[in-house]
């Protein structure tokens, strides 16, 4: 291949820049002029980005094609938007061969162009392509991405996607010399197989609150000895949970496809479920990092996210979780720029009453009790604690219980229960936007889960013995209202006022 003639003009190729889940347009502006040789690129671009020199070099030394001996300046438009990542390689790539008359510079601003360059030639996966599929839908351009993501850029929708393996099959196709076929949509995978309810034992209290955290998507913290079965009822949660509908299956996807985790194209309609350790830093559970990327809370967004041994977690990262709970997104500042990632996630927590364990049993619990107990759920802040709707105690389980066939009723029937308040939800609140009872608030809430007169007279007296919140009364309504649902009942009565009364966390009063 022979590069044509040099032309002094600037060519453009458009690319994107992420923030959160937010793609901005940039502008790859390219200009080959006289002077002394040199390769620059400006722009306010990070270290992989400045590293893009040396790759498109070593890339275009593959095809047989040299740099100019001339002066070189590649430019990101706009200037004072930070550029991060590998991506840009491809669009850089693309600008040059288009200054050097190689391909055609006016079919290239037809696309977005997104991708990383290996020293060979081959244009390898990088995160985000999702998301520059999505904003090339709304700018009406097409996308052209590695070959390994075509099926990940398919699922945006109506768009010409050109997933082209290497450079030199790329710049084949769009010379008309060699067509690349169009990619195929990623698949839908099916919901993995998880434990079951009927493998729990007992715990008949706590599989009550578990399918009523499921029904409203209400936080839930269990709180037991060891081997109660805590984890295995968290385990068993997704498996109840309904499936994503599919505009949210897409918008989880978007979360997976920044963070990189988007593998082969494959959406998945089953809710995430993130179980971090309670080592991770608050970067790794909210977000940030150099490179800010999407935390745990973001890629539990419209899923779980569990916290087993609850105390043992940082109190400052623990406490980082609060303004995701209300809100439902997280912003993480920068000196340069704030980014925002969704953050509606279901927070289950498991926790000790102590650290032995065994708060309460003269035959096992430590000399130092209960002064122990005090200090060790002293770990958790209170303003923390008032955001997790259900509380329960998970009591030991016994060799009697263990001895016991299996119970009858299953995840299959609860699942079921829990769909159907699900739907019953969504048609009542499809005016106000919220996909849960958990998230009504304002006019939806005092329309919809307001009780009846004996239900509000309760509530009154139990607010000023139990000294709830603001938030607390708000969070009792609203589990009331999810109870009365499950009861197949349009009004919230005093019954349901009572039982959302019993998994509230009572205050300690002086």
């Amino acid at each position: 291949m022979r590069a044509g003639k040099l032309v002094s003009l600037v060519t453009r190729v458009e690319t994107v820049a992420y923030l959160g889940l937010e793609a901005r347009t940039v502008e790859v502006q390219c200009q080959i002029a006289p002077g002394l040789p040199g390769f620059h690129l400006v722009g306010l671009p990070d270290k992989a980005v400045n590293e893009s020199r040396q790759r498109v070099q070593a890339t275009l030394a593959s095809l047989g094609l040299a740099l100019p001996p001339k002066r070189i300046t590649i430019n990101l438009s706009p200037a004072d938007l930070p550029k991060e990542g590998s991506h840009y390689d491809l669009p850089i790539a693309l600008a040059l061969l288009a200054a050097m008359g190689v391909t055609d510079a006016e079919q290239l601003g037809e696309h977005v162009a997104v991708g990383e360059l290996a020293l060979d030639g081959r244009i390898v996966a990088s995160p985000g392509v999702l998301l520059a599929a999505m904003h090339a839908v709304g700018m009406g351009r097409g996308l052209i991405c590695p070959g390994s993501q075509g099926a990940e850029a398919s699922w945006a929708g109506e768009l010409s996607v050109i997933a082209a393996p290497d450079l030199i099959a790329l710049l084949n196709h769009l010379r008309g010399i060699q067509q690349l076929p169009p990619p195929v949509r990623g698949t839908i995978d099916m919901v993995p197989p998880g434990p079951d309810l009927s493998a729990v034992k007992g715990q008949e209290t706590a599989k009550r609150a578990l399918e009523i955290a499921a029904a409203g998507g209400h936080n839930l913290l269990l709180c037991g000895p060891p081997g109660a079965g805590k984890s295995l009822l968290a385990a068993c949660l997704p498996g109840i949970l309904p499936r994503l509908e599919p505009a949210e299956a897409l918008e989880v996807s978007m979360v997976a496809s920044v963070a990189g985790t988007l593998e082969g194209g494959r959406i998945s309609r089953a809710r995430p479920f993130r179980s971090p350790h309670h080592s991770a830093s608050m970067a790794a559970l909210t977000g940030g990092g150099l490179k800010v990327r999407p935390g745990e809370v973001s890629l539990a967004h419209l899923g779980v996210l569990f916290l087993d041994e609850l105390p043992e977690f940082q109190r400052g990262v623990l406490d980082s979780l609060r303004q995701p709970l209300e809100a439902g997104v997280v912003t993480v500042a920068r000196a340069n720029a704030h980014v925002t990632f969704p953050a509606r996630f279901q927070l289950i927590a498991a926790m000790n009453p102590c650290r032995c364990g065994h708060l309460g049993d003269p035959a096992l619990g430590c000399s130092r009790a209960p002064r122990c107990a005090a200090d060790y759920q002293a770990k958790l802040s209170g303003p923390l604690l008032d955001r997790i709707d259900l509380h329960v105690e998970v009591e030991a389980v016994s060799a009697a219980d263990l001895a016991l066939p299996p119970p009858a009723e299953g995840s299959a029937e609860v699942a079921a229960r829990v769909a159907r308040a699900r739907a019953v939800q969504t048609a009542r609140q499809a005016a106000s936007g919220a996909r849960t009872n958990a998230e009504l608030d304002g006019k939806a809430l005092e329309a919809h889960a307001s009780p009846d007169e004996p239900g509000s007279r309760l509530l009154r007296q139990a607010a000023e013995t139990l000294r709830l919140s603001a938030r607390g009364y708000t969070r009792v309504l609203r589990v009331a209202r999810t109870i009365a649902d499950l009861a197949g009942q349009e009004t919230i009565g005093r019954v349901h006022v009572a039982e959302a009364l019993s998994y509230r966390r009572r205050a300690v009063v002086a």
